[in-house]
Order: C-alpha cells, then sequence, then structure tokens
C-alpha cells in the first residue's frame, strides 16, 4: 500500500478527518465534535481530532497507525507558539510530519486549483484568508465569538436573540424571531431564555444552530430577520474586500472560494453577499463552494509527503 496521509478539518462546531494514499485515493472519513482549541480548550481539541482520525481508520478498516504526513487545518490556530504546540503533539500522536494551518489555507487548497485568492469561511465563527500568487498572506476576522466573528452563525444568532428580546420587552420591532427561537429550545416563555442562556452550558456551536431560523424567518418576510441577513452579508463582504486590499493582487479578478455550514447552507445570504461586493466593484471571480475543506488538507498532507 501506498504511503499514509491524514487531512484534518478542525472548525467550530465538527472534526473531520479524512485519511488517504500518497496517490490522493480516499481510503476513509471519520467525524467527531469541536476541534477550535480557542472554543473547547486545548485537550478537548485534541481529543476530537483522534476520535475523528480513529472513525477513519476504522472506516478504512486499517489498524490505526502514526502515518507518513498530516495536515491540520485548525480554526483558532495562528500563532506560531499554539502552532508548534499543535505540531509537537500531532508529530507524537498522528504522523511522523505534521503541518499546521489556519483552517483558510486548507479551503484554498481545496477550491481554487491554483492555491491564490481569498477564502471565507463563515459557520459557526467567520475568516476571510487570502494568498498572492507569489506566497504572500493575510487575514481579517477571526477574532472569536466574544470579540469578532462578525456575520457567522454565532453572530447572527446573537443578534437575533437581542432582536427577539428586544420585542419580547415592547421596545423592539414585532418579529417571528422570538417564537421560532423560544420554539427551537422547548421554552414556554421569554422569561426562560435567561436561564437557558446563562447556565444551561450552551457552547458557541449551540448558539449558532439558531442562524437557520433566522434565515427561514427572512425568507417568509419578516422584516427584521431579513435585516438581519443583509447585516451579516455586509460584514462578510467587508472582511473579503479587507484582505483584498491588503495583498497585492495584481490580477484583474480574485478567485474566491465559501466554505462554512451558515454559507453553504444559506443561499439567502450568499446573494446578499454577491450582491454586496458587487456593489463595492466586485473583483471576485471564479466564486467556487467548498462543501469539504479537508480534501485541501489532504491535498498539502499529500504534498509535505512527496517533499522529503
Amino acid at each position: 500500500m501506498n504511503e499514509l496521509v491524514i487531512g484534518i478539518d478542525g472548525g467550530g462546531t465538527h472534526c473531520r478527518a479524512r485519511l488517504a494514499n500518497t496517490r490522493g485515493e480516499t481510503l476513509g472519513m471519520g467525524e467527531a465534535g469541536a476541534a477550535n482549541p480557542h472554543a473547547a480548550g486545548f485537550a478537548a481539541a485534541q481529543h476530537e481530532i483522534l476520535g475523528a482520525i480513529q472513525r477513519a481508520f476504522d472506516d478504512a478498516k486499517i489498524e490505526k497507525q502514526i502515518v507518513t504526513a498530516a495536515c491540520l487545518g485548525i480554526g483558532g490556530i495562528d500563532r506560531p507558539d499554539e502552532r508548534a504546540q499543535f505540531a509537537e503533539w500531532a508529530q507524537q500522536f498522528i504522523a511522523s510530519r505534521a503541518f499546521i494551518v489556519n483552517d483558510g489555507e486548507i479551503v484554498l487548497a481545496a477550491g481554487l486549483p491554483e492555491n491564490w485568492g481569498i477564502a471565507l469561511i463563515a459557520g459557526t465563527g467567520s475568516i476571510a484568508w487570502g494568498r498572492t500568487r507569489d506566497g504572500k498572506i493575510a487575514r481579517a476576522g477571526g477574532w472569536g465569538y466574544l470579540i469578532g466573528d462578525e456575520g457567522s452563525g454565532f453572530d447572527l444568532a446573537r443578534e437575533a436573540l437581542r432582536a427577539a428580546t428586544h420585542y419580547a420587552d415592547g421596545r423592539g420591532e414585532p418579529t417571528h424571531l422570538l417564537d421560532a427561537i423560544l420554539g427551537h429550545w422547548h421554552l414556554d416563555d421569554a422569561r426562560r431564555l435567561i436561564p437557558h442562556v446563562y447556565r444551561s452550558g450552551l457552547k458557541p456551536a449551540d448558539f449558532a444552530e439558531l442562524a437557520p431560523l433566522v434565515i427561514r424567518a427572512s425568507e417568509t418576510g419578516d422584516a427584521v430577520a431579513r435585516r438581519l441577513v443583509e447585516r451579516a452579508s455586509e460584514s462578510l463582504a467587508e472582511t473579503i474586500i479587507t484582505v483584498a486590499k491588503i495583498l497585492p493582487f495584481h490580477d484583474g479578478k480574485i478567485p474566491l472560494a465559501l466554505a462554512g455550514g451558515l454559507l453553504l447552507q444559506a443561499a439567502p445570504l450568499r446573494l446578499n453577499l454577491m450582491a454586496e461586493l458587487k456593489r463595492r466593484k466586485n473583483r471576485f471571480a471564479p466564486v467556487t463552494l467548498v462543501a469539504e475543506p479537508v480534501v485541501g488538507a489532504v491535498r498539502l498532507a499529500i504534498n509535505l509527503a512527496h517533499s522529503k
């Protein structure tokens, strides 16, 4: 059998692992929970990554082993000391050679064949990450749910909760979001939101599950929800444009790869995003939807294996 490689897509909601050989043939796939260390903690993130890898080996019916190379695209990992910490751990438990990258980099590798352009991820969190043809990189967003992640699933849910509670108070516009949120969480009164939000151990990904409710409400004519979706798309457009301004893209059009559960599943948000980019003199083409960023992680792992 050819040498084995592993690709990891570790996000704020799910961790996906793909086991392949160096010819690029997928042998097994596995999934586990959140693997963003800043949301879940380093130990919990590493536990989920190893769980997803074990499931990929089980799927391939191959005994778990240290592989030749691995690429881990991990949300929230950007500082050199964090990457070094993760790489040391990965080389001990996953692969003899391990490459730790921002999750935006594996989206580029998966969606843009020449591996340059801008990747936008909007799932539980949000970030834009770009690379020029000559390897210059930049990012915007990705500051986490407490101080950033504008336009993300968590951000959209937080704004929906704010609008719903303002309506419950009588100081906000009427919106169906209040009933939708109460129904989703099986609550019979708006006052029950306080203990549910603050004392039930909800994680950012749990809040982000409210985002599809906002999308559906916007599609059925709820004016408040529609404005929230428009505001989210404007924030995401600003994040993309910021990266485009930082990097010296000399080509007329900049390839754009879109990933993340919110962007992929919410057509109204994508349409608003593209309209906003066009309004701001759109220079982004082609636009690719990346359903499986882990494919990019596998490609980078194979490159690492071949670079010996």
